[in-house]
């Protein structure tokens, strides 16, 4: 027991001494918190702007065109004349879509025949297509519903039943666990499971592979230093964790219907199965500047395998399994569950035992690896 206190309070120093390791474990912990949600406070794109072509140039067709510019989503940027000037203005990116009022269209509404509008939006931003052709689709069904209400009433039926009939199947959409539908309340706490598995990935390695000359005369064994470090790299995280996991969410207003105590539960298993992660890499290469680029490398890979850019589901088979070696891909699901969703621990179940199953799995690793270079610098010795 001593020598695995011996070994965290010396790492616990080189934490703080070494600059490299004090900059990506404590520094960036701080810089991240700071500027990575700050372009994800609006939540949601609002007034998307959009070219206007209204070819009809009738009452109905300005009632719709002021339908559409003041829905929340969608804004019209600028009437213009005809669809090539409006492409112009796409391509030169001042607008970002284009809606055609074709010749016609309130005669055609009179008439009881369609009267489709077309609609051009810029697709090579996807959040910024979803909004232009959500808004101006919601606006659509519901002017064309009172279109066909008012016409059923000319005809003498009854406003209850006219109502109904335009408008069969009303949807009311209640947006669960993210009440203003917003961007920031999807991302930032799967964002800040995977900042938080980077920086201790790295600055894991980085204190494996930078000299240690205090634990070169330390009598402690194999064990007792992985354990030693675990334990130090749990200080450390007590700390950082909560910061980033309750403190940032109650200060970006994320919903949190789960208590501390389990979310503490849930990011042990992460904590620990990230560090010996760190500690195998560091073991394999052996250089500081190796692992800064391996770490850089497979960022990326980590941020699609962590399944919210992309659904893990729709992955193939091959790259489902290969996520589950990486601990954020199990704690993003698990701790994401029971911080936003309120999620009891028998629900993240299988996550949550993945995550510990990684954690005993590197650990072995890391203290076989230990082993292996203590025996080598004994040969080299001798």
């Amino acid at each position: 027991m001593s020598g695995v206190l011996a070994t965290c309070r010396i790492e616990l120093q080189r934490i703080l001494s070494l600059r490299p390791a004090f900059s990506v474990l404590i520094l960036a912990a701080c810089i991240y918190a700071a500027l990575y949600p700050q372009p994800y406070r609006g939540e949601a794109l609002r007034d998307v702007p959009i070219a206007l072509v209204d070819l009809d140039g009738t009452d109905s067709s300005r009632q719709f065109a002021r339908r559409v510019d003041a829905s929340a989503d969608v804004s019209i940027g600028a009437e213009l004349p005809d669809e090539p000037s409006a492409e112009r203005e796409v391509f030169s990116r001042q607008l970002y879509g284009i809606l055609v009022i074709p010749k016609y269209f309130e005669r055609d509404l009179l008439h009881g025949r369609p009267s489709p509008v077309a609609l051009y939006a810029d697709a090579s931003y996807f959040l910024i297509y979803s909004r232009i052709s959500g808004g101006v689709s919601a606006v659509a069904k519901t002017f064309g519903a009172e279109v066909e209400a008012a016409r059923l009433v000319a005809m003498h039926v009854d406003p209850a039943v006219a109502a109904a009939a335009s408008d069969p199947m009303p949807l009311t959409a209640v947006p669960l666990f993210n009440p203003q539908g917003g961007y920031a309340t999807y991302l930032l706490p799967a964002a800040f499971v995977l900042l938080l598995q980077q920086m201790l990935l790295i600055g894991v390695g980085l204190l494996g592979t930078l000299r240690n000359d205090g634990l070169a005369g330390s009598p402690a064994g194999a064990l007792a230093t992985v354990l030693g470090k675990l334990l130090a790299y749990l200080v450390l995280e007590a700390v950082v964790l909560p910061f980033y996991l309750i403190v940032l969410p109650y200060l970006y207003d994320i919903p949190r219907l789960g208590g501390p105590l389990i979310i503490f539960a849930v990011s042990l298993p992460f904590v620990l199965s990230v560090s010996t992660l760190g500690m195998v890499v560091a073991a394999l290469f052996r250089s500081p500047l190796t692992v800064q680029l391996v770490f850089a490398a497979i960022g990326i890979p980590f941020l699609f395998l962590a399944g919210f850019s992309w659904p893990t589901e729709a992955m193939p088979k091959a790259l489902q399994y290969l996520a589950l070696l990486v601990p954020s891909s199990s704690a993003i699901n698990a701790i994401v569950s029971v911080s936003q969703l309120g999620a009891p621990l028998s629900d993240v179940r299988t996550p949550f035992l993945t995550l510990w199953a990684l954690a005993l799995f590197y650990g072995c690793l890391a203290v076989g690896l230990e082993v292996r270079m203590r025996r080598s610098a004994i040969r080299i010795l001798e």
